[in-house]
């Protein structure tokens, strides 16, 4: 299974998602145990769990029973693991393609582990040269929305955290983040 081209994993990795992880830099079994922190252990235990090499080539390293796919990050700076439905998943395969994601599929996922990003603005921004992605809460996100409320904060690249904000606002890509520390 190939989720991602030769430019996205590229846009991928300098989204802050490390491709170290992918380099053998961990076991299957560290890889999996990183992947289930990203959801409660009821979602994360019979989620599918995937790896992601660095030419976008997708590795399952456990078949789950629901419609959860949990992906492994590595434990330094920038950790992003990550669960999502069957539905947010169609829509991060759009954005790590550069697509238009899937219409009327709204979708979930978990990054209880918190996550990482360059910009709230920018999809497709690169963390600067030396520089380390911006660290966010312990959350739950919601893809594809009919229509985001208008009174949520729609941030520039320094949002407040502490309360729901929707990030990249006004991009195909825009979605709802929701802390949950």
């Amino acid at each position: 299974m190939r989720l991602l081209s030769m430019y996205s994993m590229a846009a991928f990795a300098g989204l802050g998602l490390s491709t170290a992880v992918l380099a053998a830099d961990m076991s299957d079994d560290e890889l999996i145990e990183n992947a289930m922190s990203a959801a409660p252990d009821a979602v994360a235990s019979a989620a599918t769990i995937i790896a992601i090499d660095e030419n976008g080539e997708v590795r399952t390293l456990r078949d789950g029973t629901n419609n959860f796919t949990c992906l492994a990050d590595d434990p330094g700076p920038g950790n992003n693991p990550m669960c999502l439905d069957q539905n947010a998943m169609a829509w991060a395969e759009a954005w790590m393609n550069k697509a238009e994601p899937p219409k009327g599929k709204v979708g979930f996922g978990y990054m209880l582990a918190g996550g990482a990003t360059p910009s709230n603005i920018d999809p497709f921004a690169k963390a600067p040269e030396g520089a380390e992605p911006e660290q966010e809460p312990p959350h739950v996100m919601l893809f594809a929305l009919p229509e985001l409320p208008t009174d949520y904060p729609q941030p520039g690249d320094t949002p407040d955290r502490s309360q729901p904000w929707v990030m990249w606002a006004g991009t195909p890509y825009e979605h709802l983040m929701i802390p949950v520390e």
